[in-house]
């Protein structure tokens, strides 16, 4: 009876012991090898049974399990046309926010899920939607994805076709994904600005700015172009055809929701829709909450009939005013253009400036500039060769625009080789004896001063 008892306590003991075995952290270390080895050398038909001992028994060991395995899913999927590994790719992404939740951004794994998902025809349209929606609600700070704020609103866009959303959800889901674009557009910007001011000033890069300009100008670009297909997708509804039935009809029921009243008065306002609702709906908006935008508003109004000095005034209230830099930015612009308008280049300067100070992407305020600048070359500068000259300016000008805002690439382009063919030619440059030396523009409003290109 001893003997047997001290036989089935060995078994036992020696069942726990392997149990324990197989979950140490040693097992795990080599498990993880098997996978990974075969894994970096994209032999992922070797390293795919040792992912899933992982994940079943070392779900939390290393973030490499996870990082391989979205490689090894995508290889599946996207490079092999097997769609049957879809879920499992989907699962690898969940897995990884689960268990590594603090070195992973939410908003950028759920968008990435949402993408795969629509990608892949996965679900209906709305439920597509619908993780596109919970991913940039839950985390919209790393729902950074220009692919993926475009399938977001395109898919609104489609459930509107279908009638299962309304017109104006369509509406305040573009101003949302607008407003996001907007903001990644600017913090680019910013961080790019910084690095061209450093190039202009004639100061050599290094290989890592150098490398960081290049993606923050190709990433400019590519929400650049989201932004062209959010508003090509968004298309005829947003034009004054249908705005105005839509706001007219729901003027009586809103009229005292402040809220809805700007919306509709800012929209009517972006596409410059001509009709009395547009004058309805400001003049409500300032009686129910005098603010920046019901005086940006009136200023739009008294410019539309011709009433400058008046439409100024509103324009400067409605910048004391406004807290939003991406609506400031807008009445920067009005005021600076107000100005242009009446030839005061040197005010509309600096309202310009002030739009580019909160809108580092305003690549049409560069583009203004460059305008002004050219014009203003027979009243700068003493000489023939320096009243030319002022062209560079221009042209420098007109490049920054196409960097900040590649929407306006093709015209900014096309503007800084303009005023390049107007500038001294080589031969010019060679004639006067020029040639390296800079060229001061203090005696007129455009200021600053070019260094003439070396022969």
């Amino acid at each position: 009876m001893k003997t047997k008892a001290i036989l089935l306590f060995s078994i036992l003991a020696l069942t726990l012991g392997s149990t324990t075995f197989a979950q140490a952290p040693d097992d795990c270390a080599v498990t993880l090898s098997y996978f990974t080895e075969p894994a970096k050398i994209k032999n992922y038909e070797a390293a795919l049974p040792h992912y899933e001992k992982l994940i079943t028994e070392c779900p939390n060991y290393n973030l490499a399990i996870y990082q391989y395995g979205v490689r090894m899913f995508e290889y599946f999927v996207e490079e092999k046309g097997d769609k049957s590994k879809v879920n499992d790719l989907i699962k690898a992404w969940e897995l990884r926010l689960k268990n590594f939740p603090e070195q992973t951004k939410e908003g950028d794994v759920l968008s990435t899920i949402a993408q795969i998902r629509y990608d892949n025809n996965v679900g209906t349209k709305a439920e597509q939607f619908k993780a596109f929606d919970d991913a940039f609600k839950k985390d919209p700070e790393n729902f950074t994805s220009g692919k993926s704020l475009y399938a977001y609103f395109s898919l609104a866009v489609d459930l509107h076709s279908t009638g299962e959303k309304e017109l104006q959800e369509i509406f305040d889901l573009y101003d949302v994904i607008i407003e996001k674009l907007d903001k990644e557009k600017n913090d680019l910007a910013e961080r790019l600005t910084p690095i061209m001011e450093k190039e202009e000033a004639g100061t050599a890069l290094t290989e890592k700015e150098k490398d960081a300009k290049d993606v923050y100008e190709n990433n400019i670009g590519v929400y650049g172009t989201v932004e062209s297909s959010v508003n090509g997708k968004l298309g005829q509804l947003a034009d004054c055809d249908n705005l105005v039935p839509l706001y007219s009809k729901d003027f009586e029921e809103k009229k005292t929701d402040v809220s809805w009243v700007k919306n509709a008065a800012g929209r009517l306002s972006a596409k410059d829709c001509d009709d009395p609702l547009f004058f309805k709906l400001v003049q409500q908006l300032h009686t129910l909450e005098p603010s920046a935008k019901s005086a940006y508003y009136l200023g739009k109004l008294a410019e539309k009939d011709g009433k400058g000095s008046q439409a100024l005034e509103y324009f400067n209230q409605a910048a004391d005013l406004e807290t939003n830099n991406a609506d400031k930015a807008k009445i920067y612009y009005s005021i600076a253009e107000n100005f242009r308008k009446k030839g005061s280049y040197g005010q509309a300067r600096t309202y310009y400036n002030k739009m580019i100070g909160v809108k580092p992407s305003a690549g049409i305020a560069y583009l203004k500039m460059a305008q002004m600048i050219g014009e203003s070359s027979n009243n700068c500068g003493g000489t023939v060769f320096e009243k030319r000259a002022v062209n560079w300016l221009a042209a420098d000008m007109a490049d920054k625009a196409a960097r900040v805002d590649p929407s306006l690439s093709s015209t900014a382009s096309a503007t800084a080789s303009s005023y390049r063919q107007r500038a001294p030619s080589k031969s010019d440059i060679f004639s006067a004896g020029m040639g390296g030396k800079t060229i001061s523009f203090s005696g007129c409003w455009v200021g600053g001063s070019v260094k003439v290109p070396n022969l």
